[in-house]
C-alpha cells in the first residue's frame, strides 16, 4: 500500500480570513470546488484544473443553518473551533525561504523557526485565523545559504 496526505480540511465561521491566510501566506490559489450542500473553498498548490491540488479545504459553517454541512459531513460541536485538537499541526514542504520570510514580515505574522539537526531541514511554524499550525519545511541549505550571506 502506498498513501500520501492529499488534503486537510477546517471548518471556520470566516471563510475570508481562511482564504486570505492561505492565498497571502502560503500562495495557494482558490480554485474549483464541488457544488456542497455548505460554503467552502478549496485552495490548490498548483493546477486548479486538477482536484488532488486542493490541498486545503475550508469548509464555511453558517451559524444560523447547519443542517447541509451536519447532514453532508456529520454534526459537531462548532462552538469549539479553535487550535488543532488531537492534531499538533500540519506540514508541507516548500522552497523560497527568504520570500516567504519577507512575506511574514510585510504581513505581521509571528512564526518561530528552528534547523532539524541531522536530517537537512529548516522549519518554519506559522499559525492560522483558527489557531491550526503550519510548519513549513525548506531545505536547511536555504537558511544556511541565508545566514551566510548577510
Amino acid at each position: 500500500m502506498s498513501l500520501s496526505l492529499n488534503h486537510y480540511s477546517i471548518r471556520t465561521h470566516d471563510l475570508e480570513a481562511c482564504r486570505r491566510f492561505y492565498a497571502d501566506v502560503l500562495g495557494l490559489v482558490v480554485g474549483p470546488r464541488p457544488d456542497f450542500p455548505f460554503p467552502g473553498l478549496w485552495l490548490y498548490a498548483g493546477d486548479t484544473k486538477v482536484w488532488a491540488n486542493a490541498a486545503v479545504h475550508i469548509i464555511g459553517i453558517v451559524r444560523d443553518d447547519p443542517t447541509g454541512l451536519n447532514v453532508y459531513l456529520g454534526e459537531r460541536d462548532n462552538t469549539q473551533l479553535a487550535g488543532s485538537g488531537a492534531v499538533d499541526h500540519v506540514a508541507f514542504f516548500a522552497s523560497g525561504l527568504d520570500a516567504m520570510r519577507a512575506t511574514l514580515a510585510r504581513l505581521g505574522i509571528a512564526n518561530r523557526e528552528r534547523t532539524v539537526p541531522g536530517i537537512g531541514l529548516h522549519q518554519v511554524f506559522v499559525t492560522d485565523p483558527n489557531g491550526i499550525v503550519i510548519e513549513l519545511n525548506y531545505p536547511a541549505a536555504e537558511a544556511a545559504g541565508l545566514a551566510a550571506a548577510a
